[in-house]
């Protein structure tokens, strides 16, 4: 689905940020900051859901050329994703299931479904396929 947006708030974002590929550990770590930022930013904008998404691009590129890993599972993510948003079990509880639920996803003892991928990506405002 493209996202309908203004090319003039787009091309004052761009200005701001300066994309470009990332080719230093300092501009990688100044990118992961404004990515960070505008992932966790509620009522994200068309303009920096579009920016958000370039950034994701340059990082991953950056990521896969310098720092090789293997995949992570999608419990390991979830975990990550909680950390660095604050995010409690108790918040996810009705959003993916009971408490035991949650603490069995979390644990990596139960998988996680696709209706519950969706509903996490919705909350964390990422890409459901993380959690599959």
């Amino acid at each position: 689905m493209t996202l309908i947006f203004d090319p003039n708030t787009y091309r004052h974002l761009l200005a701001e940020v300066v994309p470009l590929p990332i080719e230093t550990e300092e501009e990688y770590e100044r990118i992961l900051k404004l990515v960070e930022k505008l992932t966790f930013q509620k009522n994200r904008t068309n303009e920096e859901q579009i920016l958000h998404k370039l950034l994701v691009v340059l990082i991953e590129a950056y990521e896969i050329e310098n720092y090789p890993m293997e995949q992570s599972t999608p419990h390991e993510i979830l975990k990550h994703i909680m950390e660095a948003s604050g995010t409690l079990q108790t918040d996810l509880v009705g959003i993916i299931g009971s408490s035991s639920v949650v603490s069995e996803i979390i644990n990596g003892k139960r998988s996680i479904s696709k209706e519950q991928a969706k509903a996490l990506g919705e909350y964390f405002k990422v890409s459901p396929s993380l959690f599959i």
